[in-house]
């Protein structure tokens, strides 16, 4: 019997070229064409910690899910932004949803972007060159047995 749920999943999406943004808007429309996020949801947590681990990774850092609790909360009232998902559960299955996407890693339960890389390259590396393809080989195998049904 085949199971329903999916070895692994992504969702992307094209908007217009990234201009004159925010650090957070860029960040929010990178969550945005990976999935993570979806358009005019306004619990947008993720955007927060994901912006909190690119500085922190750019620094060569990781760091807790406590320390980046407490970031995405400054980050919040900087913005102006509700404090809505910033239950240390919630940051936790955030960080999860990033850690399955293999964007970050987690060590000594410490989080930072995989290999201390940068999101471009964890992008192309990770994603591009090793889940989609594997993705789109696996649909084909599921259209040709349905080929293979019907002759």
């Amino acid at each position: 019997m085949v199971k329903d749920s999916p070895l692994s999943e992504i969702t992307l999406r094209k908007y217009e070229k990234p201009y004159q943004l925010e650090d957070r808007e860029l960040v929010k429309k990178i969550c945005l064409s990976l999935g993570l996020l979806q358009p005019g949801d306004s619990r947008d947590v993720i955007v927060d910690i994901l912006l909190i681990l690119v500085e922190a990774s750019k620094k060569g850092k990781a760091i807790s899910s406590e320390e980046i609790k407490i970031k995405a909360e400054e980050l919040r009232k900087k913005h102006n932004l509700e404090m809505k998902g910033i239950a240390e559960s919630n940051i936790r299955r955030q960080l999860k949803r990033l850690r399955d996407l293999m964007l970050i890693e987690k060590k000594n339960n410490l989080y930072n972007l995989s290999e201390f890389e940068s999101l471009e390259t964890i992008f192309e590396n990770k994603i591009e060159k090793f889940l989609i393809p594997q993705t789109i080989e696996r649909i084909r195998e599921y259209l040709a047995e349905l080929e293979d049904m019907f002759k």
